[in-house]
């Protein structure tokens, strides 16, 4: 199963690493929040894109050993670190997995300074809700990663970050994430990506 999934995992880690990557600045502290295996952060901190002095860590609840970055623990109740200590925090694929969203989504907001960045999932077009949850399935039952089939349709993204308090930098409301066979079934409009900034400010000048 592994070997079926690497070459669309490959392909949706450099469509993640084009999407962050520009909103990653020199000295930049970044956090990959339940970051598994710590991939994703070490793509980050390794891509030639990445400016210089980016300190790139994770923060798992259930830490593997090995990873290829820093990884911090994390209890589940509130994370280690200060309100807007970390410049940039990355949830991805994390959110609809999470018993209690809203308390994660709470603790990545208070402590992101500058970004955070939601990568997740939509319920968007027809039958959504059916691929999704298969897609879902199938990514994470061989290892065993409990699924709760729980996704956002777009206003309830819109509400989110509202509810965060917090403003759109860019919104990608569809993404193309896997190569072009998979892409047709499980791949565009079922994918959301947000950078989002604290309410009131936006660094990259955009609105």
């Amino acid at each position: 199963m592994a070997l079926l999934h690497r070459p669309i995992y490959n392909h949706r880690l450099r469509v993640l690493l084009d999407a962050i990557i520009p909103h990653i600045r020199a000295g930049d502290q970044v956090v990959d929040v339940g970051c598994g295996n710590g991939t994703l952060a070490h793509a980050i901190a390794t891509d030639p894109r990445t400016p210089e002095g980016v300190r790139v860590r994770g923060l798992e609840r259930y830490p593997r050993g090995g990873e290829p970055v820093e990884v911090i623990p994390y209890d589940g109740e509130r994370m280690p670190f200060g309100d807007n200590e970390i410049d940039v925090v990355i949830v991805a694929d994390v959110l609809h997995h999470e018993p209690n969203p809203d308390h994660l989504a709470d603790e990545c907001a208070r402590v992101a300074g500058r970004h955070l960045i939601v990568k997740d999932h939509q319920v968007k077009g027809v039958l959504a809700q059916q691929r999704i949850s298969f897609l879902d399935w199938a990514a994470n039952a061989p290892y065993g990663v409990p699924c709760l089939y729980r996704y956002n349709t777009p206003s309830e993204w819109v509400a989110f970050r509202e509810r965060l308090g917090m403003d759109p930098v860019e919104v990608r409301d569809g993404m193309r994430v896997y190569p072009i066979v998979f892409e047709q079934i499980f791949g565009g409009s079922l994918h959301y990506l947000a950078v989002l900034t604290p309410g009131g400010n936006h660094p990259d000048g955009a609105a």
